[in-house]
């Protein structure tokens, strides 16, 4: 039986970190990965994946799944990913809510849809059949926005509302993808996160972002950066509404050492610490 671990805030696993990863003792930490990256029958990354997680909790972050597809996902990926997840027992497994495949094709990014009633229901039909494949319940993130779209027959919140009440499944409330939404396409981030169903939070992400180099007044997701200010206080006040929630600082370009993305960590770990002591006492 796997040791049962506490999940505070965690960070992308990176494999020039892995030895760092290993010997690294602080409270909560746990690694989130990309699925896609370790889906193999054996070798040294799998080893090194196996070896962290009997030190901490991991999680599971696909990328290729293309839930929002107008096709079903591919049985032998749930089948690979299945494998994976019964061998290293992630304590979550989350998902985009976009698509990335269209007839054969795989396209290296998360598209968006209209989110219309034949959408939510084909989407409702992909989560069910992941679910039932992995035999667990997943997160679906929302997703980071730098266009309006035509069509809608749901807003984002009610549309993602809806997905979790058909199908069980839980969110993954992505937070620097609000920010940057909420500036491109204009809406209040604050009043966004005010009216996101707590009770399906499963995980938060925090990440950093940049002005596109072609168009400085638009924002994008590139996880290669510091978390800003503004997503920070976001943060905060999410989780003085919702309570502590396990988080994951993301930085997949421009990683700087272990030590710097763990001072980054340990900050979100001080906010969880200091929310959650106002819960403990009232408890007692």
């Amino acid at each position: 039986m796997k040791t049962q671990f506490q999940i505070g805030a965690g960070l992308g696993l990176k494999s020039n970190h892995y030895q760092d990863a290993l010997d690294c003792t602080a409270q909560g930490l746990w690694f989130e990965v990309h699925p896609e990256n370790y889906m193999v029958g054996g070798g040294p990354r799998l080893a090194w994946l196996e070896a962290i997680g009997s030190r901490h909790p991991l999680s599971l972050h696909g990328v290729s799944l293309s839930l929002a597809a107008d096709c079903a996902p591919d049985a032998e990926h749930l089948k690979r990913l299945k494998l994976l997840a019964d061998c290293i027992q992630p304590a979550l497994i989350s998902e985009h809510l976009a698509w990335s495949t269209w007839r054969g094709q795989y396209h290296p990014d998360l598209l968006p849809f209209p989110r219309t009633s034949e959408a939510l229901r084909r989407i409702t039909d992909n989560i069910q059949r992941t679910q039932e494949a992995l035999g667990r319940r997943i997160a679906i993130e929302n997703p980071t926005h730098y266009v309006h779209l035509d069509g809608h027959d749901y807003s984002e919140l009610d549309f993602l509302t809806e997905l979790t009440e058909r199908t069980g499944c839980g969110l993954l409330l992505d937070v620097n993808n609000v920010h940057i939404s909420a500036h491109n396409l204009g809406f209040d981030a604050a009043a966004y996160l005010d009216d996101f169903p707590a009770v399906a939070i499963m995980e938060i992400h925090l990440a950093g972002h940049a002005p596109d180099p072609g168009n400085s007044t638009l924002l994008i997701d590139t996880h290669d950066a510091p978390i800003a200010a503004d997503v920070w206080s976001l943060y905060e006040r999410l989780i003085e509404r919702v309570g502590g929630r396990p988080t994951l600082i993301e930085r997949d370009d421009h990683i700087p050492a272990f030590d710097v993305l763990l001072a980054e960590r340990d900050r979100a770990q001080a906010l969880l610490n200091r929310e959650q002591q106002p819960r403990i006492r009232e408890a007692i």
